[in-house]
């Protein structure tokens, strides 16, 4: 194997070179937000494939474009609406400052996407890696994207050992990044190596099982060279999940003009599921039982648990489910309403709870 061509920092030069070429030969390209430079396509996706497959957005995609066309649709939205057709996709975080980021888009700069990525950093929810990537794919602006998966792709290319769990080392990563970048790339040439990017580690430099043999820059890869390709990326502060046991109840009644409804609560604006809707959560089956009336309790049925992961938390959901044979009010005390089961379609819904009400409910879509 010939040496690599390096910069004087000791980068090797030929990486962008080698990931453009790659890129157009064998990238993905059929991607319903790639070939556009309009930004609002490329920030939505953008933000829906932070920690998400490709697989689970593409559904989500197509219902947003389809419901707001254009940011100003988006815009003037509701919030429960947004956050009813964002359910299921999780960290819905990502769902409010989609919100915010289109109303701020529309408020202050005409509904038109900020053409730098410095200025696009300064909207709700872009940081910026997401700046970066709007950036260059729709303006051709010569700066790299880092996300979690570039972050893997160069410490083995680099075989760079600073731990990333320290902002120091996040920052040399970054300016490394920026360093490799062509050097006087054409707007399509930004494109393919950014795509370049994304595709190489979604792909191909995997965070397990490596596929290096198919790799287009294993010949430069350190890591590779040295047979350290599981070193890296160096990451030493461990997740510490926690574990929680929530009783929800699940409250069925009759509308007064038939059909079904069901008693809904709104969680707080923040923490897990913030800003949904969720039946009530309980820290424990007593004090569930002690929210009731006394005549209903006999009336309550235990369901299966339910095991959700987090992010950083791991829940046991204990479902208790009472149904009432009249249109009556709901619990003295309780906080919540009753929302129709043909309404429900437009709350968001966590997808655990969209998943049990959808097993005893068939008015519920899926």
């Amino acid at each position: 194997m010939s040496a690599a061509v390096t910069s004087g920092g000791g980068l090797p030069l030929e990486f962008a070179r080698l990931l453009i070429d790659w890129q157009r030969l064998h990238g993905r390209s059929g991607l319903p937000w790639q070939n556009t430079r309009d930004p609002y396509r490329v920030w939505l996706s953008e933000v829906m494939l932070q920690q998400t497959q490709v697989s689970t957005v593409l559904s989500y995609f197509h219902r947003f474009l389809e419901r707001f066309p254009t940011v100003e649709v988006l815009a003037e939205a509701s919030a429960d609406e947004v956050m009813a057709l964002w359910a299921g996709l999780g960290y819905y975080s990502r769902a409010r400052n989609l919100h915010r980021c289109a109303q701020a888009v529309v408020a202050e700069h005409g509904g038109v996407f900020p053409s730098n990525a410095s200025a696009l950093q300064t909207l709700p929810g872009i940081g910026a890696s997401t700046a970066a990537a709007i950036a260059a794919f729709c303006h051709g602006e010569r700066v790299s994207i880092v996300d979690g998966n570039v972050r893997r792709v160069l410490s083995r290319l680099l075989a760079f050992d600073g731990d990333l769990a320290q902002t120091a080392a996040q920052r040399k990563l970054w300016d490394l990044a920026q360093a490799l970048l062509p050097a006087e790339p054409l707007p399509d040439d930004m494109t393919a190596y950014t795509q370049g990017l994304m595709d190489l580690g979604a792909t191909l430099c995997l965070r397990s099982r490596p596929q290096c043999e198919r790799c287009p820059v294993q010949p430069i890869c350190r890591a590779h060279a040295s047979s350290t390709v599981s070193n890296y990326p160096v990451k030493t502060r461990a997740v510490k999940r926690r574990h929680e046991s929530w009783w929800l109840l699940l409250l069925r009644g009759a509308a007064a003009a038939g059909g079904e409804r069901i008693w809904l609560v709104r969680r707080p604006s923040t923490g897990i599921w913030a800003s949904l809707y969720c039946p009530p959560v309980f820290d424990s089956e007593a004090a569930l039982i002690d929210a009731l009336p006394t005549p209903w309790r006999e009336g309550l049925r235990e369901l299966e648990p339910v095991a959700h992961s987090l992010t950083h938390r791991e829940l046991r959901l204990h479902p208790r489910l009472l149904v009432l044979d009249t249109a009556g009010p709901g619990p003295v005390g309780l906080d919540g309403a009753w929302v129709d089961a043909e309404a429900l379609h437009s709350h968001g819904l966590p997808a655990p709870v969209r998943v049990l009400l959808g097993s005893w409910l068939k008015s519920l879509p899926p």
